[in-house]
């Protein structure tokens, strides 16, 4: 199990996933798409990284926009895991579009 980042760790964290904001317990990104079967795709490949991980994001889809927010519950927080699975969803956006 992950352990719970102090807020200097997060602070460093955050320079990796610049597009990522800071809510509380959780960091969350907005995603656009050019139409809504490009963002249920998104989705669908998120749901993909999320289960090979065991990390599940909360997933909002509002038509051409997926917003994903990740946190640890276990940890009661951030943990290193939220920041490397952001890094995957960002990466999987660039190669998208």
């Amino acid at each position: 199990m992950a352990e719970r980042l102090t807020e200097q760790e997060i602070a460093a964290h955050m320079e990796g996933v610049p597009e990522w904001k800071r809510e509380e317990k959780t960091i969350a990104r907005r995603f656009r798409f050019d139409s809504f079967a490009e963002a249920i795709q998104f989705v669908n490949r998120v749901a993909d990284i999320a289960e090979e991980r065991n990390h599940h994001p909360f997933i909002a889809i509002d038509f051409k926009f997926v917003t994903l927010r990740l946190t640890s519950w276990h940890a009661g927080g951030l943990t290193a895991d939220d920041f490397a699975e952001a890094a995957l969803c960002d990466k999987l956006y660039e190669d998208m579009r």
